[in-house]
């Protein structure tokens, strides 16, 4: 063994936690996983866990690819350790009832078979902390909607990289105004081909150019949910 190999059960609390941060910027799965169950050997509660160390972690990876330090490949393999972790924290999190962040239902358009920017969303949020129902490709409105309602969602998240499934967007969101449900969900568009103008031209709440952006306006967005339902 090296002498400058790191001994994960013989750091402190604080010490694990940054260790976790650069275990989770380098995506070694296996460190997170042992890391996660060292906390909770120690007493640690699933949601501090949850929140304090692998969001915490999240969040730096998600500023640094926002920033162009950090690109796709890195960023999957961040989100493949998170996942590791959660694996872990997620039959915890349900028996103790903790807060959730929110709930996104997302999936590609009809017509559209393109999933790797949706996927980086969907790992993303998780790592954020929200529950992403992630619906796949090639989704028709009824099976969005249908989705929303099953799930009790917060958030619908729409992607598209073709110019030719882009207005199919609109009539997901005409018909959940038909339903008189728009109101309920923060519709949230992303995808190559599209741009703010294109999000207020078909009544989507926000457009999100990439998976960062995306998280941070997602919050924003349940943010201010939040406020208007205390106030």
């Amino acid at each position: 063994m090296a002498d400058d190999d790191i001994i994960l059960s013989e750091l402190d609390d604080d010490e694990l936690v940054q260790q976790m941060f650069d275990d989770l910027y380098d995506g070694l799965k296996d460190e997170i996983e042992e890391s996660v169950n060292i906390l909770l050997e120690r007493g640690w509660q699933p949601y501090d866990i949850l929140t304090k160390a692998l969001v915490g972690g999240m969040t730096i990876v998600g500023h640094d690819f926002r920033d162009g330090i950090l690109f796709v490949p890195e960023v999957l393999l961040a989100a493949n350790a998170m996942k590791g972790g959660m694996a872990i924290l997620k039959p915890l999190l349900v028996e103790t009832d903790a807060p959730r962040v929110g709930k996104m239902v997302i999936g590609t358009v009809k017509g559209d078979i393109h999933d790797i920017g949706k996927n980086l969303v969907s790992m993303m949020m998780e790592g954020a902390g929200f529950e992403v129902v992630d619906l796949g490709i090639n989704n028709a409105v009824e099976k969005y909607i249908d989705a929303l309602k099953a799930e009790e969602a917060d958030i619908l998240g729409m992607s598209a990289l073709l110019t030719t499934t882009m207005p199919y967007m609109k009539v997901v969101i005409d018909a959940l105004k038909a339903e008189g449900i728009r109101d309920d969900y923060i519709v949230l568009v992303g995808g190559a081909p599209l741009n703010e103008e294109f999000g207020r031209a078909i009544g989507a709440d926000a457009y999100c150019r990439d998976a960062a952006v995306a998280v941070e306006t997602a919050k924003d967005w349940m943010a201010r949910k939040h406020n208007q339902m205390s106030a």
